[in-house]
């Protein structure tokens, strides 16, 4: 996650940023482009420690794909140690202590028996015996940090966890085969210091974490390819939606971003893919400095040197937009990847490809996406009213998008006071109370247009999520009813009801409506569904209600 971790002068980035970029590209109205975009929520900390009744929770709110980050530092033994294990094999599982793999074994195991895909962030923090000379004390301190990770040994640990998720892995004598995992993403936010540093060297003057990342993703790619990974989805990115770029002085004597700030996104993939500011090859010092070709014929090379920057299945964004619209592009700098600057972000990275001979056009994978609420953050935060309807907003948006591949929720639950900087984008309250959030999310709903000309139709888009899991597991199709209260008073008389298929629960339809009211989504769970808690089975459950004005 970008924002939890974020120093004082990027959390004001949060609040007032720098230049315009493009807005995300949608299709025309009534287009729709993608039927597979995968709906991921993430919330590790309640999911390790208890996964059976968290990916229940999250497969009643209909989530199809659970986002896992697994801590290379959490799993190697001694990772305080200067040193490995004597005649520790870092490439093989079974070197690993059981205990530390136990909580993700149960997750994988899990996630099968409901369904569920994990998409399995193999992430730093690195132990230290695998980081290079001269850990700052605040990268000893942070379990996430990664100083100058050597990237052969973290493609020994991505072959260890990839050979251990293979589907064939046997973890002790008798049991049953570990499942396997089809999704991998190869770092987290690798454009951010709390998890790859140094971000840049020589009063940031020279980006130096892309070069380190493109080592990380050789070696992550080589190791997913020898484990028989290499036709699953294999994602690289993940990256912070911000940055920052500033000079030495006093409060800053190692520049910006220095060792631990963000990087912009657009920028360290300029960097990452060896090129300069207008997207054209970088030579001699400049290219050297960051690892890269000094002359054409290293370029015509670089395509086959590194496959995981061109054959990839994607690249993660975190798209984070703080309190603004997810179409908020106003007074951004042109460098960020915020959900607004999704279109710039994809020119960027076609770009990249076409430099290279290659006319690839990355999906983009919307991996971890919220808002922070007020309450309960006492920050200047959306109100949870607004931070739904913005869910709502944005997630259309995605379903729209050509190359959009994923729409994510972090987090389930907003965490503890203090923890994560007060991260509160759940779903539910700390004390399990359901947020406005929560009903944007288990059924969304969106009117592109809340004012309409009498007799005029309105665009009404929605999603019943639980609805495709449903339909697996209960008999009969899956209906949802779009429900209207004339003038916003008395009941709700059903307008029309959707079936929705297995595939997934979206619809998009244009309906006639007799007056200006309210309009909102009713599903009702199944009686019956082994996956289900009891006290779900059966109930009735609505959308947030959405004001629509007919003139």
């Amino acid at each position: 996650m970008a924002v939890p971790r974020l120093p004082s002068p990027i959390v004001a980035l949060l609040l007032a940023s720098l230049l315009a970029a493009p807005t995300l590209a949608i299709l025309p109205a009534g287009a729709r482009a993608r039927t597979d975009q995968a709906q991921i929520i993430e919330e590790d900390p309640a999911l390790l420690a208890h996964p059976g009744t968290t990916l229940a929770q999250m497969r009643a709110l209909g989530a199809s794909t659970i986002r896992v980050v697994l801590h290379w530092d959490l799993v190697a033994p001694q990772d305080g140690a200067k040193h490995a294990p004597a005649r520790f094999d870092d490439a093989d599982p079974a070197d690993y202590p059981a205990a530390h793999w136990a909580p993700y074994d149960a997750v994988v195991r899990d996630a099968q028996a409901d369904g569920l895909t994990i998409d399995l962030t193999i992430a730093g923090g690195a132990p230290v015996w695998a980081q290079g000379a001269g850990i700052p004390p605040q990268g000893r301190a942070d379990r996430s940090f990664a100083w100058k990770p050597n990237p052969r040994l973290y493609g020994d640990f991505v072959h260890a966890v990839a050979e251990r998720y293979s589907g064939r892995y046997v973890p002790s004598r008798g049991a049953p085969p570990l499942p396997r995992v089809h999704w991998w993403t190869l770092w987290n936010e690798p454009n951010f210091g709390q998890d790859l540093g140094p971000q840049a060297i020589d009063g940031s003057t020279v980006s130096v974490a892309p070069m380190m990342y493109r080592g990380l993703v050789d070696a992550g790619w080589r190791a997913l390819h020898q484990t028989g990974h290499g036709g699953d989805t294999i994602v690289i990115g993940g990256f912070a939606a911000m940055g920052l770029t500033g000079r030495v002085d006093r409060a800053h004597p190692l520049g910006l971003p220095g060792d631990y700030a963000q990087t912009k996104p657009r920028q360290f993939v300029r960097t990452l893919y060896c090129l300069d500011v207008n997207s054209h090859p970088l030579r001699a010092a400049a290219a050297a400095a960051v690892g890269c070709p000094t002359t054409a014929a290293g370029t015509r090379a670089f395509r086959t040197a590194h496959p995981g920057l061109f054959g990839a299945s994607g690249v993660a964004d975190h798209p984070y937009s703080g309190e603004r619209s997810p179409i908020d592009a106003s007074d951004l700098d042109g460098d960020f990847a915020l959900f607004s600057q999704l279109g710039g972000f994809e020119h960027t990275l076609d770009l990249a490809q076409r430099v290279y001979g290659s006319r690839r056009r990355y999906p983009i994978y919307d991996d971890e996406y919220g808002y922070i609420t007020r309450p309960p953050h006492p920050g200047p935060y959306l109100s949870p009213t607004t931070a739904a309807l913005y869910l709502n907003w944005s997630e259309y948006l995605s379903w729209r998008s050509a190359r959009v591949a994923s729409y994510a929720q972090y987090l389930l639950t907003d965490p503890p006071p203090g923890r994560h900087v007060g991260f509160a984008s759940g779903l539910e309250t700390l004390q399990g109370r359901p947020k406005a959030t929560l009903y944007a999310y288990r059924l969304p709903l969106f009117l592109p247009q809340t004012t309409v000309a009498a007799g005029r139709s309105a665009e009404v888009w929605g999603n019943a999520r639980p609805a495709p899991f449903m339909a697996r597991d209960a008999d009969g199709p899956q209906r949802v009813r779009i429900g209207f209260q004339a003038g916003g008073r008395g009941p709700f008389r059903t307008l029309q009801t959707v079936t929705v298929g297995a595939r997934d629960g979206y619809f998009d339809l244009r309906l006639r409506f007799p007056a200006s009211g309210n309009v909102r989504l009713t599903y009702q769970y199944p009686r019956r569904d082994p996956f289900l808690a009891t006290s779900l089975e059966g109930e009735t459950i609505h959308s947030r209600v959405v004001k629509l004005t007919v003139l």
